[in-house]
């Protein structure tokens, strides 16, 4: 039997990463869609097109999106990124990191290429538990945008096909997405997390993207091959 296609939106960081990983290991070829929408980490891009080598992925397609014409966001517009806020702050409120509607217009573009495709899987790697409070990334949400998206194609609208959005992380600890990830052998060093680079090419280490990840790696009981300035 042929490998089903699934579209994996991949950003180069630690879940976008897993969940390609738990695609191919459910039985998926991996169609890697990434963006560059003028985000001030573009740093990531490199690391999705290393992660989607070294996991196989049959093709990667980077879209380019100017969200900065849009801004309102510390990713897509010269307001600062938090640093060295508290797990208890980054719990509580939506945080100016949140991108407005990155997702939906992440999730429309991946499905468009899975309608060409002919591909009825869509895989994304949100996280409702420790996460940086964004309405995106919550489970109603992703319920919600797939039973838009079977009304809103030819193949849902014609009943040859229903799509399915899967969220293999969406009721993880960052610590137990860490451990996935090196049960299917990921190597977390290709990766990307940190919102604001540093000159010399290391994370922050500070911001809220940053803090989540060592918190994540320091409860798994393992060390982040990534670089960090602090």
């Amino acid at each position: 039997m042929p490998a089903r296609r699934a579209v994996v939106l991949l950003s180069g960081g630690l879940d976008s990463t897993t969940a390609l990983a738990v695609a191919r290991a459910e039985g998926f070829d991996g169609y890697a869609l990434s963006f560059d929408y003028g985000q001030r980490h573009d740093r990531e891009l490199e690391s999705a097109r290393r992660v989607a080598a070294a996991l196989g992925a049959k093709e990667h397609l980077v879209l380019r999106l100017d969200l900065r014409a849009i801004g309102g966001s510390a990713l897509t517009a010269d307001i600062p990124v938090p640093k060295s806020r508290s797990h208890e702050a980054m719990g509580s409120g939506i945080p100016v990191t949140y991108v407005p509607a990155r997702n939906t217009i992440f999730l429309s573009h991946a499905l468009a290429w899975a309608e060409v495709l002919e591909s009825q899987d869509i895989y994304i790697g949100v996280n409702a538990l420790d996460y940086s409070g964004y309405p995106d990334c919550r489970p109603e949400y992703i319920e919600a945008f797939e039973r838009m998206a079977n009304l809103a194609t030819k193949a849902g609208v014609e009943g040859r096909s229903r799509l399915t959005i899967h969220t293999p992380l969406i009721h993880l600890t960052k610590a137990q997405i860490v451990q996935r990830g090196a049960e299917l052998g990921v190597d977390f060093g290709l990766t990307w997390s940190c919102y604001e680079p540093q000159p010399d090419g290391r994370a922050c280490g500070i911001c809220d993207s940053c803090l989540l990840r060592r918190k994540g790696f320091a409860e798994a009981g393992l060390r982040d091959p990534g670089p960090v300035a602090q």
